[in-house]
């Protein structure tokens, strides 16, 4: 029987060699980085993260809308030439907008806060001091033309006038302050 037994050992270690030979025991492998899906499923691309990297290092001009061009204060290109336009075809196009306005002592105002699309500040200054000017030069000789009236009649007078003719919407200064745009 012992021999039996030794003969059925020696068997079994026999076939438990053979087998040994075709199974290979499992390989088991060590990573300190997360597989491709695993980083995808946690949020990392890294081809994307590279192409913001390059998107954002190259200079590029930035698209605006005419709206946000003209909160900025940028006009845009007239599509006419203002070239042949005088001061006064000027002056009416910034009443209308409300970037100037005809005050109760008949000087033009900067009303730039209550102004309708974009305006140049500086050359509506300029415009503006040009233009009162021009009016406190007019009133100057119409006080040496009629010396038996009052200059503040004759200012009054000639802004009771010349409102008629302010363009439909110009903004204008009533007695009580208020600015109104006028009807026509």
């Amino acid at each position: 029987m012992n021999r039996v037994l030794a003969l059925a050992v020696v068997a079994t270690l026999g076939i438990l060699v053979g087998l040994a030979g075709c199974f290979k025991p499992p390989e088991i492998v060590m990573v300190d980085r997360a597989t491709a899906l695993e980083q995808q499923a946690a949020g990392s691309f890294d081809e994307l993260e590279r192409q913001l990297d390059r998107a954002a290092i190259e200079p590029r001009p930035v698209a605006l809308t005419p709206e946000q061009l003209e909160a900025l204060g940028i006009r845009p290109a007239p599509l006419v030439d203002e070239s042949d336009l005088t001061d006064a075809d000027r002056l009416d196009g910034l009443l209308a907008q409300h970037c100037v306005g005809e005050g109760k002592d008949g000087l033009i105002v900067d009303t730039r806060d209550a102004c309708k699309g974009a305006a140049d500040a500086d050359e509506v200054q300029t415009l503006l001091e040009r233009v009162n000017r021009a009016r406190r030069q007019l009133w100057r000789w119409m006080d040496e033309q009629r010396a038996n009236v009052s200059e503040g009649v004759l200012q009054r007078t000639w802004r009771e006038n010349h409102v008629r003719n302010v363009v439909c919407g110009g903004w204008i200064e009533g007695s009580d302050g208020k600015w109104l745009a006028k009807s026509c």
